[in-house]
């Protein structure tokens, strides 16, 4: 199983918007390639944190990967994908980024080195010291 981290502004789509649908595709378009590659890498199975970014900044949930990238459906020129995710767990305790900066082990994380990117992979330390900050045991 493999770990990701995935950015959605909750103005746009929330976590509470996932929940509500259920298991559906990731319904934010990603439109730039390093993150259009990390998708096309996922599996079913991974899991991938849901980080609120522009408003809230932090991580609100846990979401699985429940089918692998195909073609983008809002996406005429057939050069993006998606993912099928559900909702997991919502985290108990919120995640900030402010949190995730103040912890040497978390400074390597590519969420942190690649500002922009909105979807990112997550080595498994960094998955559990995150899912321990925010109550997932």
């Amino acid at each position: 199983m493999a770990y990701w981290l995935m950015k959605s502004e909750p103005f746009k789509w929330s976590w509470s918007d996932l929940v509500k649908s259920g298991e559906t595709n990731w319904q934010k378009p990603v439109r730039n390639y390093q993150a259009r590659n990390n998708m096309k890498a996922m599996k079913k199975g991974d899991k991938a944190f849901y980080y609120h970014s522009n408003e809230g900044l932090e991580i609100v949930g846990v979401m699985e990967i429940t089918g692998e990238y195909y073609p983008c459906p809002k996406d005429d020129s057939g050069k993006f994908v998606t993912v099928d995710v559900r909702p997991d767990k919502e985290m108990p305790i919120p995640v900030s980024l402010k949190q995730i900066k103040s912890i040497p082990d978390l400074n390597e994380m590519a969420f942190i080195k690649q500002v922009r990117l909105s979807v990112s992979p997550v080595r498994e330390e960094e998955w559990n010291i995150i899912s321990q900050l925010g109550g997932i045991k």
